[in-house]
């Protein structure tokens, strides 16, 4: 897998930078779905009826891939139903009546932490997952054996166009990032600390350069402003020199990878004891009247975000959780603000029109600015040919489906979602050679 500065230039659209997040009101209910992470859904902990104060636990943790949840708001849960997410998949939800009191659990108290256990325990209890996007559970990250890590990683790219509230969290909550990097440092053994930050981000650097003056475990490394900047494998690689192999994990290189909002969360639960509740998500695109950061009780409905930014211009073509490039459309505006949603972004009819697809002219485009070197367009001729030999041979196992390949390329093709379905095919033909040997 070949690693370069490969990737695009995407138009920033930054509108809500360096904007002060405005907090939202709690609204008359939430839907807070139960599997707002990577692995197995959380199992209800409350029943119809119960009261509940924020922050009350309200589903646990099920296996060691998982996460708890707590309640966003204090009210009456009136129903445990089912969620259709954005990914097609149904998951249970529970729905909270307010009571409009927004009454925090007086049972809240910051943990006891004296060593290595009670901290990752203590992340485990927060509900913290990857506030960046992908939701992986963030307590089985600094689970990892101390001897294994050599560097932890903060992702401050945030690569994608309009969103910035990563952003935000660098230049308010730099107190909360160094109260959980001590904690860190002090009980996990970290001895290096890399901030990487795109270089069109001036404030957030000036503050966390400030932060690295006051910590020596710290350093911050200005990143060109090419996406997927932000992606894993690509920020380990520019940060540290090393190379993630495919099918291995950060930590097989020795590097634990956080995004500086979820690192920020971790500082806030030590100090506070009040697990993860709210978000702060960027509200923008072509389609919303008034585009700002907004801190969203969790389960707060999209159509409520957009209404409290004034509404719509015209009605939206495309509503997204998350970026442009990766960001994932949602059926309709009752999808909930989730614990890893970054931004919501709605498109007028214009944006969201797809582009005319035509015949591929073989032009090398797709190959030349994907990050890792693969060639989408042999892998897509592979798929049509039903080729999954090809399909292995071409590296599609690799791809981490950022968009650089369609969006550069000239023919509009939907090179992304059949690396998608070639991902799959691949999948399945592996799992009936395996069902053969047998």
């Amino acid at each position: 897998m070949a690693f370069s500065l490969h990737g695009v230039h995407v138009p920033h659209r930054k509108n809500t930078a360096d904007t002060a997040a405005v907090p939202m009101a709690a609204p008359k209910t939430v839907t807070i779905p139960l599997g707002m992470h990577i692995g197995t859904p959380a199992v209800p902990a409350v029943k119809v009826g119960d009261h509940v104060d924020v922050g009350t636990l309200i589903a646990e943790q099920n296996g060691g891939i998982s996460s708890p949840v707590h309640a966003s708001i204090s009210g009456t849960v009136k129903a445990i139903t089912s969620q259709l997410q954005a990914n097609g998949q149904k998951v249970a939800a529970i729905v909270i009546e307010s009571d409009g009191a927004n009454t925090p659990d007086p049972a809240i108290a910051p943990p006891t932490v004296t060593n290595r256990e009670e901290l990752v325990d203590a992340i485990r209890r927060s509900g913290i997952v990857g506030l960046g996007g992908a939701g992986f559970p963030t307590y089985v990250k600094f689970n990892a054996d101390p001897e294994q890590v050599d560097e932890l990683v903060i992702n401050g790219a945030e690569c994608e166009p309009y969103i910035t509230s990563d952003s935000l969290t660098m230049t308010e909550r730099a107190e909360d990032m160094a109260y959980a990097l001590k904690a860190l440092e002090t009980y996990l053994g970290i001895k290096k600390v890399i901030i990487g930050i795109e270089n069109n981000k001036k404030n957030a650097i000036a503050r966390m350069k400030e932060l690295e003056k006051e910590d020596p475990h710290v350093k911050v490394v200005t990143l060109p402003a090419v996406y997927p900047q932000g992606g894993e494998k690509v920020l380990v690689y520019h940060t540290t020199g090393k190379v993630i192999p495919a099918g291995k994990l950060p930590l097989d290189v020795g590097c634990i990878v956080c995004n500086c909002t979820t690192l920020a969360s971790i500082g806030s639960y030590l100090k506070t004891g009040m697990p993860l509740v709210e978000k702060c998500i960027t509200v923008d695109g072509s389609a919303v009247k008034e585009p700002k950061n907004v801190i969203v009780p969790i389960g707060t409905s999209m159509e409520e975000v957009f209404a409290f930014c004034g509404g719509f211009k015209e009605e939206p073509g495309k509503v997204l959780y998350g970026g442009p490039m990766m960001g994932v459309a949602v059926p309709d505006l009752s999808a909930p603000v989730m614990k890893n949603t970054n931004a919501i972004l709605a498109f007028d009819q214009k944006d969201a029109a797809p582009a005319k697809e035509t015949a591929c002219i073989r032009c090398g485009a797709c190959y030349n600015h994907c990050p890792f070197g693969i060639n989408p367009s042999a892998i897509e001729r592979a798929y049509k040919a039903g080729d999954t030999a090809s399909m292995e041979k071409w590296g599609v196992d690799t791809c981490m489906e950022c968009g650089c390949c369609a969006f550069v390329c000239p023919a509009s093709r939907p090179l992304v979602q059949t690396n998608k379905l070639a991902k799959a095919a691949l999948k399945a033909a592996r799992a009936a050679e395996k069902e053969a040997e047998k």
